[in-house]
């Protein structure tokens, strides 16, 4: 990608996103974001409770079902 400062024109949100990131990346490496993973997923589990996880779970299951289905329909109208 190209330097921002040469073409004059300001980093895109986008850009700035994936920079930050790779910097805290450098800056504390894996742990970190195990770490902030594994508070984040304790936070929800005593707001929220099993049902939650339970829910959440059957929710993308019933996804990927109808991704699967949608996927060898489109598969076998394109052997007509």
């Amino acid at each position: 990608m190209a330097n921002q400062n040469i073409r004059n024109q300001p980093m895109t949100v986008r850009e700035a996103g994936r920079k930050g990131g790779e910097t805290t990346s450098k800056k504390y490496g894996p742990g970190f974001y195990e770490e902030i993973g594994r508070k984040g997923g304790q936070t929800v589990s005593r707001k929220y409770g099993h049902e939650h996880f339970e829910e959440i779970g059957k929710k993308g299951g019933n996804k990927v079902a109808r991704l699967i289905e949608q996927g060898k329909q489109a598969e076998s109208r394109g052997r007509r």
